[in-house]
């Protein structure tokens, strides 16, 4: 038997082989906030949301080896899914492909992506049906559904929340490293959920895609939230030589000052700004689509 038959039948038979099933959950499903971490040099602080509309860059999930999400959760490629850096675990936002228009209702069950300006990751099917392009990144709007999402983490037994002021848009306050003084109200560590709750996996997405007009932008770096005007002037100022400006950003009781950084009309560019900004000592910029 020729050696090129031999390994077409190992072929043949390891194709008929069934799949080995996934490893045991590590637990139930759990409602998990956790601790700030680091990515590329850039701080992540998830934390609750009253509010939580943000525009940026999302990119497709690369999902490793372990087959449960941060929440234990088994991941499924072909599901309504997606990683955010911040929101809660479970949470349900709808994401909208800024440049069609096209809109989705997804369950937020990871954390990540793990690079540096993306505010999303999402499945391959969610990334199919809002048409994503085949470089994968994408600009678009990450809004969450925040009575679904709170009546999905009571159900799964979340414990007494850390009550966290409403973030509109772009408008939390810049954050220090881990150990730093910060504002009131952010959570820091895991809020465990009660081991007998009864497990619902909450609402049954529905995977309808919803048309609007195209909304595509130029990209910015944006320094968020300084409590004075005088403060985001002196950040700036440490940005010489970049075309920097100040802009009042609204939160739910006051003015707060950003520091945006462009018009960029790349992902290159905006990426490259992006680490200059880092470079320079900045713990929190991100991406924003204006």
């Amino acid at each position: 038997m020729s050696s090129r038959l031999i390994l077409g039948l190992c072929a043949f038979l390891a194709g008929c082989m069934p799949k080995a099933p996934p490893p045991p959950a590590p637990g139930p499903v759990t409602y998990t906030i956790g601790n700030p971490y680091q990515v590329g040099g850039e701080w992540r602080y998830p934390r609750e949301f009253g509010a939580y509309d943000v525009t940026g860059l999302g990119i497709i999930i690369e999902h490793g080896d372990d087959p449960y999400t941060a929440d234990n959760e088994l991941y499924d490629p072909d599901g309504l899914m997606a990683a955010s850096p911040v929101l809660p675990l479970p949470s349900i936002v709808t994401i909208t492909n800024l440049v069609n228009g096209r809109s989705l209702q997804v369950r937020v069950n990871e954390r990540g992506p793990n690079v540096p300006g993306r505010v999303i990751a999402v499945t391959p099917r969610v990334a199919r049906l809002l048409d994503f392009p085949s470089g994968g990144v994408v600009e678009v709007e990450v809004k969450l559904n925040a009575q679904a999402s709170s009546a999905l983490q009571g159900a799964l037994g979340a414990g007494p929340k850390l009550q966290a002021a409403p973030v509109a848009g772009i408008t939390a306050q810049s954050l220090g490293a881990p150990g730093s003084a910060g504002p009131i109200g952010v959570a820091h560590q895991l809020v465990q959920a009660n081991d007998n709750a009864p497990q619902n996996t909450g609402p049954t997405l529905s995977g309808q895609v919803i048309q609007a007009q195209p909304a595509p932008g130029p990209l910015f770096v944006q320094l968020p939230g300084y409590g004075r005007e005088s403060d985001a002037a002196r950040v700036m100022a440490r940005l010489y030589g970049m075309p920097a400006r100040i802009v009042p950003v609204f939160g739910a009781d006051r003015t707060l000052w950003a520091v945006n950084i462009g018009p960029y009309h790349s992902v290159e560019d905006a990426d490259q700004a992006l680490q200059h900004v880092l470079n320079a000592g900045m713990t929190d910029p991100e991406i924003i689509v204006r």
